[in-house]
C-alpha cells in the first residue's frame, strides 16, 4: 500500500475513487471499463502535474518517503553479484554502511553506501542510515582495497547525517570522516557517488567526494537538514520549507550550482513507486559514467576530484 504525502491528497483520493469503484463492481455484469480508464487517466496527469512543480521542501519530504528504496534494493534490481565485507578491523561492523565487490553491467566494482531500513526493526539494526566511526573506517578500508584491485568504487549516498551520539564522539567520528573524504579524493581509480535520497551534512560527503556526482531527480543534498537551519536561523522547525528554498537543496538547483554532475530521472510519482524502474534508471547512469572515467589516467582523476572542490571553495 502506498503511503501518501500531504501534497499527494488529491491523487489519494482519485485513487480511492479507483479501488472502490473495482470492488463494487467485483463479481457483477456491469462495464466498468470506460470510467475505470477515465479515472486512471485522471490521476496518472494529476501525479505528473504535482511531481513537476515540486516546492524543494517537498522534494525533501520525497527523498524521505518511508517506501522509498535504499542500499538493499539498489543492490537486489542494478547490481549483481554482490558480496558483502564487513567490519573496519578495530572496532566493529557497522550496519548503518554497507559495502562489497559487486558487478555492474558485467563491470567488477566496490559498491559502499548507506542503508536505512525499510521497517521498524531494519531502522533499528541499520541506525536509520546513520554512520558511526566504524562505518566510515569501514568505508575507507574497502576504497584503499579497491585501489589495490584496481577496481572502480560506486558509492549510493543516502543519509541525514552521521551519528551525533556521545559514543561516536567518544571513537573519533569527526577524523573518521575526514579520512574517508581524504580516501575519497586519493583513489588511484575510477569513483562515482550517488545522491539516492538524502545527503545530509559530513556524513554524505565522506562518501560523496567523487569526481562525478549524480543525483536522483528528487533527491536532497544540503550541510544541514532544513529544520536543522530553521531552528538556528528562525528559533523554529516550522520554517523548514522557507530553509529548504533558501539553501538550494535539490538536484536541479545543485546541478546549476555545479555542485553534482547529472540529473537521474526517477519514475513518476518518485522511485518509491517503482524501485525496480529507479534501480535500472540509476545502473544504466552510473555505467555510462565508468565508460566515460575508465579511460582516464590516475592523476587526472584525483585533479577531478581537488578541482572540483577547490573550485566550490573559491
Amino acid at each position: 500500500m502506498i503511503s501518501y504525502l500531504e501534497f499527494e491528497k488529491p491523487v489519494a483520493e482519485l485513487e480511492t475513487q479507483i479501488a472502490e469503484l473495482r470492488a463494487a463492481a467485483d463479481g457483477d455484469d456491469v462495464d466498468i471499463g470506460t470510467e475505470l480508464k477515465r479515472l486512471e487517466r485522471k490521476s496518472a496527469e494529476l501525479l505528473r502535474t504535482i511531481y513537476q512543480s515540486l516546492t524543494p521542501w517537498q522534494k525533501t519530504q520525497v527523498a524521505r518517503h518511508p517506501s522509498r528504496p535504499h542500499f538493499r534494493d539498489y543492490v537486489e534490481h542494478a547490481f549483481d553479484e554482490f558480496v558483502p565485507l564487513s567490519g573496519d578491523r578495530s572496532f566493529a561492523d557497522d550496519s548503518a554502511i554497507l559495502g562489497g565487490f559487486a558487478k555492474l553491467d558485467g563491470r567488477k566494482i566496490m559498491l559502499i553506501g548507506h542503508e536505512k531500513g525499510n521497517d521498524t526493526a531494519s531502522r533499528i539494526k541499520h541506525n536509520f542510515g546513520m554512520g558511526k566511526p566504524e562505518g566510515y573506517r569501514k568505508a575507507i578500508r574497502l576504497m584503499e582495497l579497491a585501489g589495490r584491485f584496481g577496481l572502480p568504487v560506486v558509492t549510493l549516498v543516502d543519509t541525514s547525517g552521521a551519528f551525533p551520539g556521545i559514543e561516536a564522539e567518544e571513537r573519533g567520528q569527526a577524523e573518521a570522516i575526514a579520512r574517508a573524504t581524504e580516501a575519497c579524493i586519493a583513489l588511484p581509480v575510477p569513483m562515482i557517488a550517488a545522491i539516492v535520497g538524502e545527503g545530509g551534512s559530513g556524513g554524505a560527503v565522506a562518501l560523496a567526494s567523487a569526481e562525478r556526482v549524480l543525483m536522483f531527480q528528487h533527491a536532497v543534498y544540503s550541510v544541514i537538514s532544513p529544520e536543522g537551519c530553521a531552528s538556528i536561523l528562525w528559533r523554529t522547525a516550522e520554517r523548514a520549507p522557507d530553509a529548504a528554498e533558501a539553501m538550494k537543496v535539490t538536484a536541479q538547483h545543485l546541478e546549476a550550482l555545479g555542485v553534482i554532475d547529472r540529473i537521474v530521472p526517477e519514475p513518476v510519482g518518485g522511485a518509491h513507486r517503482d524501485p525496480r524502474a529507479a534501480a535500472e534508471a540509476l545502473g544504466a547512469a552510473l555505467a555510462d559514467e565508468l565508460d566515460t572515467l575508465g579511460t582516464k589516467p590516475e592523476a587526472e582523476l584525483r585533479r577531478m576530484r581537488e578541482e572540483r572542490f577547490l573550485s566550490m571553495a573559491g
